[in-house]
């Protein structure tokens, strides 16, 4: 639909771009103003997909609510496991063993590159390169099955619990991590070959959808979007936990803030999250997956089969579920989008008063404007898939 606007002596055209769009990685409506192709102005309009998660983790008990999370970003569960959790932990003051702290590290960086591939096979096709979207499916068929192997699922795992994880790693695990990250750098450089110094690709991403870093603070921006405006905040380094202060690896940083600097960070991210897989499986320390608390861990099953009132410890913390004291407590990971915050308020009862979550798609799309201004037509489906949104994280 499109409707004609007198705007500054000027007639522009207004039109819609979605909800039901391929290229807006969800149902989203961009209404874009048009002076010819060239776009005056961007305007998202986003709730199609809404879902109402904040709103149910106030009905449901803390355990419960870590179902819900893996559904907003679909496409990077853990991360979305790891800074809830985190943030309950911090509200109750619970230390989490060493041992689940770095297998937290190591999913995570999986998601990460899971998250990564998913958005460069979609960008690329959006564009036009569909081989690429071929080959990036195919690392990720890897990264679901060690999903599976590792959580009983291939995407909503809710491996990630209060006070460490489901289970430990089983048995043929870091082999199958070991494979995966032997071969990674090979099929990185494939996608390079194809891409980085494509004349096509570079049209249609350089000095596309600019934004400086000085505006880039201003709107919230993170994740590699900032990053790559030369913003140099990434949680992992500036505020790290679940002990990334151990590992060695590099906060990767633009400068040109365009979509091409956006790709080159995410490409050069993947390779970073690598090192930090190899550091994980091959320091990974001895000990428990999971805290022994007696007030707000579940018990594992050695101690079920051995204690009665363990038996009654586990029924009751999964009937009625657990209660941290009054207060409040924000979480934050550095997701493959960006700052993944979680804030909760609890009054003492087994459910939280709120939950309020700061995703980073949501907060980055409120850029689209800004970015797109200026631009052609063709050029809003380049920038919104160097924003790697999804909208299940935005309508929450």
């Amino acid at each position: 639909m499109a409707v004609a606007a007198k705007k500054k002596g000027k007639r522009t055209v207004v039109l819609n771009m979605g909800p039901q769009h391929p290229a807006t990685h969800g149902v989203l409506r961009v209404i874009l103003e048009l002076d010819g192709e060239i776009i005056v102005n961007a305007e998202p309009d986003i709730g199609y997909l809404h879902t109402g998660i904040e709103k149910l983790s106030e009905f449901h008990n803390y355990t419960q609510n870590i179902t819900h999370y893996p559904r907003m970003d679909y496409l990077a569960p853990m991360n979305n496991e790891l800074a809830y959790c985190l943030a309950v932990e911090k509200l109750i003051g619970l230390e989490v063993p060493k041992r689940a702290r770095y297998i937290r590290v190591l999913m995570s960086e999986l998601t990460r590159l899971n998250s990564h591939l998913i958005w460069l096979g979609t960008h690329a096709l959006d564009i036009g390169a569909m081989t690429v979207f071929l080959y990036c499916f195919r690392e990720r068929e890897r990264i679901l099955d060690m999903y599976e192997a590792i959580g009983g699922q291939r995407m909503m795992t809710t491996y990630f619990r209060i006070g460490g994880l489901a289970a430990d790693i089983p048995d043929g695990f870091r082999e199958m991590v070991t494979s995966f990250a032997d071969d990674f750098p090979a099929r990185l450089a494939e996608y390079e070959g194809l891409l980085t110094k494509n004349p096509i690709w570079l049209k249609r991403t350089q000095g596309i959808g600019k934004i400086s870093a000085e505006e880039a603070v201003e709107f919230g921006l993170s994740g590699p979007v900032a990053r790559a405006s030369g913003v140099h905040w990434d949680i992992r380094k500036d505020t790290p936990y679940s002990s990334y202060e151990d590992f060695d690896f590099n906060a990767v940083f633009g400068t040109e803030g365009d979509v091409y600097e956006r790709y080159l960070v995410r490409i050069e991210e993947m390779r970073q999250s690598l090192r930090i897989v190899r550091q994980a499986v091959d320091n990974m320390p001895d000990g428990d997956y999971s805290a022994r608390d007696g007030k707000y861990v579940p018990p594992t099953r050695d101690r079920i089969n051995a204690s009665m009132e363990e038996v009654i410890h586990h029924f009751k913390i999964w009937t009625e579920g657990i209660k941290p004291p009054a207060g409040e407590a924000y979480a934050a990971v550095e997701s493959g989008k960006g700052e993944l915050g979680f804030y909760i308020v609890s009054d003492g009862s087994a459910r939280a008063v709120r939950v309020k979550v700061r995703p980073p798609s949501f907060v980055n799309l409120s850029s689209l404007a800004k970015l797109c201004k200026g631009h052609l037509i063709a050029d809003v489906v380049a920038i919104i898939g160097s924003l790697d949104i999804v909208l299940g994280e935005i309508d929450r």
